[in-house]
C-alpha cells in the first residue's frame, strides 16, 4: 500500500502530466466530439459510472463509440461500433476525455483499469488493496491486455473467458502493482503506453 507521501508523488506527476497534455489534446477532442455526435445522433461524451478509489463510484469520461448504450460484452460492441467508434476504440483515442477525470481527482494516469460495477467492488480480502490506489488509464494489467476485445471476440461464451481467467490476472497484476509500486514505474508504464512498448513488467 503506498504511503503518503508516494501517493502525494504520484499525485503531483498525475497534475504535471495532465497540465502538459491537455492544451495538446483539446481541439483534437472538440474535433472527435463534434464527429461523433454527428456520426451518431448523440451526445458524443459518454458518461459511465465505475468503481474507484475505496470502491466507491464516479462518473467516467469516454467518447461514445456505439449506436446504442449500457453494458455490453465483447461481441455486442463489435455488432454495435461505428466505424469511426471502432477507429476510435482500436487507437484508445475515445480515453482522451479520461484526461479530465485525472484533473479532477478520480483517476490517475496509471493504475487498475476502473471496471463497471459487480467486479472490483466485489473484491474480498487482500485483494482489495487494489481499491487503495486510484484507477488508471493505464497500467501493468491494460498493458497486458491491450488486445483483450480481439481475444473475447474469438470465443464462444467471453464473459465466462473474462470472468474466469482474464479478470484474476488482472487482480494478480494490480495486486502486485499496489505491493510494490514506484515512481519509476509509473513513468515505465505511461511510456509504454504511449510508443506501444509490449514489455509490461519492468
Amino acid at each position: 500500500m503506498l504511503a503518503g507521501n508516494q501517493r502525494i508523488l504520484k499525485r503531483i506527476f498525475d497534475i504535471v502530466v495532465t497540465l502538459v497534455i491537455l492544451p495538446i489534446v483539446v481541439f483534437p477532442l472538440f474535433i472527435i466530439l463534434v464527429t461523433v455526435t454527428i456520426s451518431t445522433g448523440k451526445n458524443g461524451l459518454f458518461v459511465q459510472n465505475r468503481v474507484g478509489y475505496r470502491g466507491e463510484l464516479f462518473r467516467l469520461y469516454k467518447i461514445r463509440t456505439l449506436r446504442g448504450s449500457g453494458h455490453k460484452d465483447a461481441i455486442e460492441i463489435h455488432q454495435s461500433e461505428t466505424t469511426f467508434g471502432r477507429w476510435l476504440r482500436i487507437n484508445k483515442l475515445d480515453e482522451l476525455p479520461q484526461v479530465f477525470n485525472v484533473l479532477i481527482g478520480n483517476m490517475s494516469w496509471v493504475g487498475p483499469r476502473p471496471d463497471i460495477p459487480g467486479y472490483a467492488d466485489k473484491l474480498e480480502g487482500e485483494d482489495r488493496i487494489i481499491l487503495s490506489v486510484k484507477p488508471g488509464i493505464t497500467g501493468p494489467a491494460t498493458l497486458k491486455y491491450k488486445n483483450e476485445d480481439k481475444i473475447l471476440l474469438t470465443l464462444d461464451n467471453p464473459l465466462e473467458y473474462n470472468d474466469t481467467v482474464i479478470w484474476p490476472d488482472k487482480v494478480a497484476i494490480n495486486k502486485l502493482y499496489v505491493e510494490h509500486w514506484s515512481f519509476r514505474k509509473d513513468v515505465y508504464y505511461l511510456i509504454a503506453s504511449l510508443f506501444n512498448i509490449n514489455k509490461t513488467r519492468l
